[in-house]
């Protein structure tokens, strides 16, 4: 409502547009659109500080890495699940949320390059989206 003013119909949002009711190709041709923009890294991520004590490891800030979907960008990356990102380019990872604001800046044709953990060892990849 308050992006929109609008309170009886339903409001989707696309990549920052309002779509007022439910306009299938109007949804359509925003997410088309927006592809080309932003490059999609196929993880499924957790806050590490809370998946450690369930996979019997030291509790280490970042972003859990639950599932990686194959062929994305995160699996081109060198990404398995069990990893742990602590860095993404510049910015530090302490939990799932810092990887997902930083990975939502990301732009097809960007370098992006991971620091994580994987079997105790610090580990960096870097591939172009």
């Amino acid at each position: 409502m308050k992006a929109t003013g609008q309170m009886g119909v339903p409001v989707i949002m696309v990549d920052g547009q309002a779509v007022i009711g439910f306009d299938r190709a109007r949804i359509q041709a925003l997410v088309t659109a927006g592809e080309g923009r932003r490059p999609r890294f196929g993880l499924k991520i957790a806050d590490a500080v809370g998946m450690a004590p369930k996979r019997g490891r030291a509790q280490v800030a970042g972003a859990y890495i639950g599932e990686v979907a194959a062929g994305s960008a995160g699996d081109r990356a060198g990404l398995k699940p069990g990893d742990v990102v602590t860095r993404i380019n510049s910015d530090d990872v302490a939990a799932a949320a810092d990887a997902e604001r930083v990975l939502g800046r990301v732009r097809t044709g960007d370098i992006v390059s991971f620091v994580f953990e994987r079997d105790g060892d610090t580990r960096k990849s870097e591939i172009v989206v």
